[in-house]
């Protein structure tokens, strides 16, 4: 096979699997979900009275489903191929590969295909569910068939982006926080060129139209469309969607490519090969000063390992996890080149909002949210990656037979990652105070936004040291992290696109969406709860969706104070039901009581 043994094996090894099944039937019923919530809100506000009106809602509905399958096809797609790649380095496996006669194109085409497998049986799955709204009236075959094709595309080029950057990058969090990064810089530069080309010295007449080119995004949104309605039916233009598969596919193979061709000069990489050099010199130096040898004699050599020892002199602190995680490089020194992008990132919004040419405060929250939503992933992939990484490079272990209390391990990670992503803290919280020293935001509810965004970031990374302990595979800790993070905020905008959707009352939309609510409940326990079971995450699990729900609804009513309260109880309630079992997971792990008995 063209492709290689690589994905021949998890093509064979996948469906023996019990959560291949449980994936597609949770997907698909999640969809069902969806729909039934969708029609309980119609029908609790509305009268269906034709054909017509059950047409128009599957049409809504379906310009409704098609856009989340697009986020979460784009997202597990980059996550799912760089964590993988990632996982093969921190275990030592991909030196491995690389020494068997395995070509480059087989190992890193069955890298890709291999991660996207299980996207794309999910697409397969829900593609009948997609068929059948056809049946509804107000949706075309065409429709649903542009649509999975650009969500095919876009998974292939998400792909690939993922298993370039995590074959170049050695570091895991290097490999998350750059891929999702650039996922978000792309697809940022669509929206800017859809709502002001202007800005970036574009000049053009269709902006819709030529974003739709590139972004995936912009191109789901035309291909739902109706072709009657669509930018390709205006007179001596081409198919945007037609063009976006052309481009999309192009810029796939583009990636692989240049993957192919470098995966055997990256891998291994230069930090793998200086670390064995520094290994042989302070070898050598130790036979230098034994005496042993005559290349141990040489002064030069001695000389080198006095330097070397005196080098390697520091005082640690008291908690030495912190000490490392602060004091040293342990994430690699590309992480500079992040915090450097997303300060760019920031600053970028931040103009845009400070700008003297006013913005709507409806455009201001499309662009506050991706910052914050940025902000609370990356702060999470460091989590995550923070236990996944010692699990994986087998020092886990080594921790577990020391004398290191179990609170010191926790916490000395907690201010790791906090150190480490100190900019993702603190930059959405100066854009927020700048906005208010420009009078765009009151100072009450400045303090309410800056006040739940820090108990977020303490929730995310409390969730991504969670997952990083009960989840001894790192591919399965990081997905399971990164994922509830993004169901959270997909959530979140899914109510809030379906309210507005149908319009009602409260006490109308509520019996519609306590299904959603129960099931977000569920979902949230098994992530969370699974592997290491409690009453309180039993009920932090289960208010969290309900309480999110009121929150939404109240913020859309501008009871700001009640918002932060309860984001501030619930999530800080969660964080707590986290935090206990964390380290008491590590206490039994050690034998030792948390109180280090």
């Amino acid at each position: 096979m063209f492709i290689g043994p690589v994905f021949s094996r998890e093509a064979v090894t996948t469906p023996r699997r019990a959560r291949h099944f449980i994936a597609r039937a949770v997907y698909v019923a999640s969809l069902v979900l969806l729909l039934a919530t969708a029609w309980l809100a119609l029908t609790g506000t509305q009268v269906i009275q034709n054909v017509g009106d059950l047409a128009r809602f599957s049409g809504i509905l379906f310009q409704v489903l098609a856009p989340l399958q697009l986020a979460l096809v784009i997202f597990f797609s980059a996550v799912l191929t760089a964590s993988s790649v990632s996982q093969e380095k921190d275990r030592q496996t991909l030196i491995l590969l690389l020494m068997t006669d395995l070509k480059n194109h087989e190992l890193v085409l069955g890298k890709l295909l291999a991660s996207l497998l299980h996207v794309l049986v999910l697409l397969a799955a829900a593609l009948p569910l997609f068929m059948g709204l056809v049946l509804l009236g107000g949706v075309e075959v065409t429709q649903v068939v542009r649509t999975f094709a650009v969500t095919l595309v876009a998974a292939l080029l998400a792909g690939s982006l993922g298993a370039l950057v995590a074959l170049w990058r050695e570091k895991t969090f290097q490999t998350l926080a750059m891929t999702v990064l650039v996922l978000v810089a792309y697809l940022a530069l669509g929206e800017v060129v859809a709502w002001r080309p202007e800005s970036i010295g574009l000049n053009i007449s269709n902006p819709e139209q030529w974003a739709a080119v590139f972004s995936p995004w912009r191109a789901v949104l035309e291909a739902t469309r109706p072709m009657i309605h669509s930018a390709s039916s205006e007179a001596g233009h081409a198919d945007p969607v037609l063009r976006f598969l052309m481009f999309g596919t192009f810029m796939a193979a583009l990636l692989s490519t240049i993957a192919i061709v470098r995966v055997r000069v990256w891998n291994p990489s230069r930090e793998l090969r200086s670390d064995r050099q520094s290994w042989t010199v302070e070898h050598s130096s130790d036979v230098a000063l034994d005496g042993e040898g005559a290349v141990g004699e040489a002064p030069a050599i001695k000389e080198t390992a006095a330097a070397v020892s005196k080098q390697r002199t520091r005082n640690v602190w008291k908690n030495p996890v912190a000490w490392r995680e602060v004091r040293t490089w342990a994430y690699g020194r590309k992480v500079v080149a992040i915090r450097l992008v997303y300060v760019l990132l920031a600053g970028a919004a931040a103009a845009m909002l400070l700008s003297n040419s006013a913005t709507s405060p409806q455009q201001g929250l499309l662009v506050m949210v991706p910052l914050f939503l940025i902000s609370l992933v990356l702060v999470n992939a460091q989590a995550v990656t923070a236990l996944s990484t010692e699990r994986d490079g087998k020092t886990l272990d080594l921790l577990l037979v020391t004398d290191l209390l179990p609170r010191e391990f926790i916490l000395g990670k907690l201010a790791g990652i906090f150190y480490n992503t100190k900019e993702m803290v603190l930059l959405p919280i100066l854009v927020c105070l700048a906005l208010c020293w420009q009078g765009t935001m009151s100072a009450e509810n400045t303090a309410y936004v800056v006040g739940g965004l820090l108990v977020m970031n303490v929730f995310v990374a409390v969730l991504g040291v969670h997952c990083g302990l009960i989840h001894e595979n790192s591919r399965i800790a990081v997905g399971t992290s990164l994922g509830t993070v993004f169901f959270l905020f997909v959530g979140v905008a899914l109510c809030m696109r379906i309210m507005v959707s149908f319009p009602g009352s409260f006490a109308s939309q509520l019996p519609a969406f306590l299904t959603m609510i129960l099931g977000g409940g569920v979902a949230l326990y098994v992530s969370l709860g699974a592997r290491n079971a409690s009453t309180a995450i039993l009920v932090a699990a289960f208010t969290c969706p309900f309480l999110t729900f009121w929150a939404i609804t109240s913020f859309l009513q501008d009871y700001t104070a009640g918002v932060f309260l309860v984001t501030v109880c619930t999530y800080g309630f969660a964080t707590a039901a986290m935090l206990v079992p964390a380290i008491s997971e590590f206490a039994v792990a050690t034998g030792r009581s948390a109180s280090g008995e």
